[in-house]
């Protein structure tokens, strides 16, 4: 299995280290696991150019950093982003990451092979504000077509993994044992959700109706999407 980690913090305290839990109670010697971190591997902000809708995403000013992460998300089976809550969002270096990919929601061009991968989003906060963090971030895997993603957000009343509760930690490690059990059950047989088709199923009949940047239609067409063929079979 390969499982790819993708910070939206260059600190490895609560979230990065629930996300760690997770991972090794899911691989063996024989995975491999790509870590990411952010800003260090994707320093810059989305210009906004247009450039990865109106021709290729390759033409993007940064595609020399986002090259290498698309190539990892492509090739892994599981897929773990993790970040702190920041005023109840997700950190600003995973917002420009995910701005980064817009041309990849569905409305454009999704990957095909997105449709059968596993994600886990992990966010912690020492207050609140994890429920819309996660959001932040699944609202991009949904629109990028990734078959099931499992949020988990966490109070953890503390700045810092050292200052979090011998409680709490239990506490946290009894949830990633449940959830570690239904990543593994939907690895195992992946598929897309219910959402995640019918998303896809609204942008097909759009691509259909209404067709309005002629690179998206083309991308679509060779798929063999507005046909019979369908990303997840």
């Amino acid at each position: 299995m390969n499982v790819v980690m993708i910070n939206g913090s260059l600190r490895k305290e609560s979230t990065y280290n629930i996300g760690k839990l997770l991972i090794n109670k899911l691989i063996s010697e024989k995975d491999t696991l790509k870590e990411f971190f952010l800003p260090r591997d994707l320093p810059k902000f989305c210009c906004g150019c247009n450039t990865c809708f109106t021709k290729s995403e390759e033409n993007c000013p940064h595609y020399e950093y986002t090259s290498i992460l698309t190539k990892a998300m492509d090739e892994a089976d599981f897929l773990v982003f993790t970040t702190p809550v920041y005023v109840y969002h997700t950190s600003g270096q995973m917002k420009t990451f995910l701005d980064h990919y817009g041309y990849r929601w569905m409305v454009h061009r999704p990957s095909g092979v997105m449709f059968k991968k596993v994600a886990v989003i992990i966010s912690t906060a020492a207050g609140g504000g994890m429920k819309s963090t996660n959001k932040d971030i699944k609202d991009s895997l949904d629109f990028w077509g990734v078959g099931k993603t499992y949020p988990y957000g966490k109070g953890v009343a503390a700045i810092s993994w050292d200052g979090v509760s011998n409680k709490k930690k239990q506490r946290i490690n009894l949830d990633i044992d449940s959830l570690a059990r239904k990543v593994r059950n939907r690895i195992s047989n992946p598929h897309p959700s219910i959402k995640v088709k019918s998303i896809f199923y609204i942008m097909r009949m759009m691509q259909k109706k209404v067709g309005f940047n002629k690179p998206d239609v083309d991308y679509w067409n060779a798929q063999g999407w507005l046909g019979k063929v369908r990303p997840w079979r």
